[in-house]
């Protein structure tokens, strides 16, 4: 009886205890969740006042609320998200506003590529335009800071920091040594010269033609960034490719006597200058507003606009199903994409796509909604700073597509991998296998601890070129090009905006704006309101739509750090189904 009523103690005690952890839990959460939305209050702002732009933020293509973000768990660090359509916005709110004299630019870090950065930039030279100034200041500029620093009327570095001026370049991971050593053979079916994605499992280096395809992009997104800065700096672009392949910048000195700084600055003497710029005694402190808290005003007639142009936001990997804000559902985006075909409201629409691409299947059907909602209203695609492979495939069938000239894209193409793990089971684990089949291909993909036949391997390869063929199909049809031609600029081959320009898969380059003003004109349209789809959650909806999964997110994001988007490609190769059309590897340009 004694050990009874022990054990009855130990279980109530248990369960107080984790009632009482799942309490603290719930108002941690709930917390977080009302500190974002407050968070959402526009700032009150000052007359004489400073936009202080701090892009240290992952920046994605909209904001999206996150009930976590606010939370301060002791041991992880805190990274929040900001859109590039809240930054773009602010931009062009301070242009207009009164209030607001000038930019700080606050460039310790920077977490974007460049075709984003590009929309940051042309938004930065616009407010410019209006008389204002910006000022740029770092302890050390990375290069894709100095991206956006060499917009500004002056830039300033810290005397004992730098400005990283040293030309681009793209690294790749190859695993096929990791494979070997534990007895995975991965198995291709591909079809394309330059279709490299497979290469990390099968190579230890880059073939030729893929290291061909990575010159040549890179090449071209190299260039535009010399002509880029050039022109702002007042630099030829002779003098920056001297300065970068010998590497003579290595000081805050060396960026002042080069021209790629106008001066060297603490903070204290930064905000000393920005004060006499401003009138402000030095007794007294700076105007500033943050730019995440910034909120233009909006005119408020806008409600009453009955015509809307939609702007479809598709981000991420193609898979089936719902997907979510990080990656494209093949069934959300095709319900969106219906939902504004039959809106009577809605006379043109901009499909923004920013996508390495994935499921061949998943992106025929999302291409099948486009050309639907094509036949009945404008439809103008807006290249983010990946659209290629399956990316590509979903915007084949607009009626135009822009992108920045440093957006990937391209990558016409598809494969297959089949990891063969007999090695790893027979040889490593000593685990065998036996069965008992209907048919002689009753087991054909199922079973990963062979090696395909010839036979099936004959199969897959008839079947991804099918894809493929149905791909340069879709791509020739929309783009008004022979099969012929589209095979010629195809076979998985990689272009950066500017080359895809030339060959003819992209019309115009420019920004969202500018696509959003091109589907106006093709819709006859000078006053119309925009809307965007899909819709964005608010936290609350957010957290109960999936809270297991943003919970794990939340916490992976914050262990790892920087090093969570190594984790996030491995866990989207794993869950790879079926044949894809998507690009060549993970790739980051620094």
């Amino acid at each position: 009886m004694k050990s009874f009523f022990k054990y009855v103690l130990a279980t109530v005690t248990g369960i107080v205890i984790s009632f009482i952890l799942l309490v603290v839990v719930g108002l941690i959460i709930i917390g977080g969740m009302i500190s974002s939305m407050t968070a959402d209050k526009a700032a009150t702002v000052a007359d004489n006042s400073l936009l202080h732009i701090d892009l240290r933020h992952q920046i994605t293509e909209r904001t999206i609320p996150d009930p976590f973000e606010e939370l301060d768990v002791p041991g992880f660090t805190t990274t929040k998200s900001f859109g590039l359509n809240d930054i773009l916005k602010g931009i062009e709110g301070a242009k207009d506003d009164d209030r607001i004299k000038g930019i700080y630019l606050d460039l310790s870090a920077v977490s974007a590529s460049f075709a984003t950065l590009q929309e940051i930039r042309d938004a930065l030279l616009d407010f410019k335009s209006s008389g204002k100034f910006i000022v740029a200041y770092s302890e050390g500029y990375t290069q894709r800071a100095y991206y956006l620093a060499s917009t500004a009327n002056k830039i300033y570095v810290n005397p004992e920091g730098t400005v990283d001026f040293r030309g681009l370049a793209s690294q790749t991971p190859f695993i096929k040594g990791t494979l070997d050593k534990l007895g995975i053979e991965m198995q291709v079916v591909k079809v394309g010269t330059f279709k490299s994605a497979v290469e990390p499992f099968i190579l230890d280096r880059m073939s030729d033609a893929n290291r061909e395809q990575v010159t040549s992009f890179l090449g071209s997104i190299y260039n535009h960034f010399i002509d880029q800065v050039g022109a702002s700096r007042h630099l030829t672009a002779d003098s920056l490719r001297t300065i970068a392949d010998g590497f003579l910048v290595k000081t805050a000195d060396d960026a002042v006597t080069y021209g790629l700084a106008d001066g060297k600055r603490y903070k204290d003497e930064l905000l000393a200058e920005l004060k006499d710029s401003l009138a402000i005694d030095q007794d007294k402190d700076l105007n500033a507003v943050a730019l995440t808290k910034y909120k233009p005003s909006v005119p408020s007639n806008r409600a009453s606009v009955r015509d809307r142009i939609a702007v479809v936001y598709a981000v991420g990997e193609i898979g089936p199903g719902e997907g979510g804000d990080d990656m494209i559902g093949s069934e959300r985006i095709s319900r969106e994409l219906r939902k504004v075909r039959r809106d009577d409201k809605v006379k043109g629409v901009v499909f923004r796509i920013n996508s390495p691409g994935g499921s061949a299947l998943a992106s025929d059907v999302i291409w099948r909604e486009v050309d639907l909602l094509r036949k009945e209203k404008p439809v103008i695609v807006s290249m983010g700073d990946v659209a290629a492979s399956g990316g590509y495939y979903i915007a084949a069938a607009a009626d135009s597509i822009f992108a920045q000239p440093n957006t990937i894209t391209g990558s016409i193409g598809v494969f297959g991998v089949i990891p063969n793990m007999q090695g790893l089971m027979n040889d490593k684990l000593g685990i065998t296998f036996d069965e008992v089949k209907t048919g002689k291909y009753a087991d054909f993909l199922s079973n990963v601890d062979r090696p395909l036949t010839a036979d099936e391997r004959n199969i897959l390869q008839m079947e991804v070129n099918r894809i493929y063929d149905t791909f340069i199909q879709r791509v020739a049809d929309g783009r008004h090009l022979s099969k012929g031609q589209v095979d010629s600029i195809g076979q998985g081959r990689v272009w950066s905006g500017e080359q895809a320009l030339a060959n003819g898969l992209v019309d115009r380059l420019g920004s969202l704006d500018d696509a959003i003003a091109a589907a106006a004109r093709k819709a006859g349209l000078e006053d119309y309101r925009l809307v965007t789809y899909p819709a964005i959650k608010n936290p609350l909806e957010s957290l109960l739509g999936g809270s297991t999964d943003r919970i794990s997110v939340w916490f992976a994001k914050r262990e790892l750090g920087e090093q969570y988007a190594y984790y996030e490609q491995v866990k989207n190769t794993l869950r790879q189904r079926g044949i894809q059309a998507r690009l060549p590897y993970a790739f980051d340009i620094h």
